[in-house]
């Protein structure tokens, strides 16, 4: 990171290596490499710890936790039970299948139909 972002860049203070354009290019991809270290050091060492030096423990679930969380799963599967219960589930191609819009052959119906 530092060879890239500090060293490298210094060769542009040479008339010479500003006017050669492939040294430009190639410098320039290094720069832009140690600016990826760089971004890279700043991320990965922020997200490994936290600032707080006591939550650095790893997290273990209780018996409270793991209940807490199969509990959330029946919450759910008992209230779309009860949507299904009191609003059934109904396939579109049924319920159009039975309205005159839906049907080619009834007098309203069909795509050249009429409205009623």
């Amino acid at each position: 990171m530092f060879s890239c972002n500090v060293f490298v860049p210094q060769l542009f203070w040479s008339r010479k290596c500003r006017q050669n354009l492939t040294l430009v290019f190639i410098l320039s991809i290094l720069v832009n490499i140690g600016m990826w270290f760089e971004r890279f050091v700043i991320v990965v060492t922020s997200l490994h710890r936290d600032f707080l030096p006591s939550s650095w423990g790893y997290f273990k679930p209780t018996w409270v936790d793991v209940t807490t969380y199969i509990g959330t799963f029946g919450l759910f599967f008992t209230m779309f039970l009860l949507f299904l219960r009191f609003l059934p589930m109904i396939a579109v191609s049924e319920v159009k299948a039975i309205t005159p819009h839906g049907d080619p052959h009834h007098p309203l119906g069909g795509a050249k139909g009429g409205h009623h």
